[in-house]
């Protein structure tokens, strides 16, 4: 399999896919990075932790439809040229 373009889409769709698909409560939360930790007070710049979980929230949020979109164009290009 050669590196191209194609390829890096695939394996970043991949990524965003694996984000997307976290589940707070289950998984998340068990690892210590649930919704209720890393709460920080007013002024306070946010840790790597919390920007982190923002970016998996705004994720699951803002790219579900998207997503969806993206997943099937995928499947169809790799049914019709393998």
């Amino acid at each position: 399999m050669a590196f191209t373009l194609y390829s890096l889409l695939q394996a970043s769709l991949l990524i965003v896919n694996a984000v997307a698909v976290l589940h707070e409560e289950r998984f998340l939360r068990h690892v210590g990075w649930g919704s209720d930790q890393g709460i920080g007070g007013f002024g306070e710049e946010p840790g790597i932790k919390a920007q982190l979980m923002n970016l998996i929230r705004s994720v699951r949020t803002v790219m579900r439809v998207p997503l969806i979109a993206l997943n099937s164009i995928t499947i169809v290009l790799l049914l019709l040229f393998g």
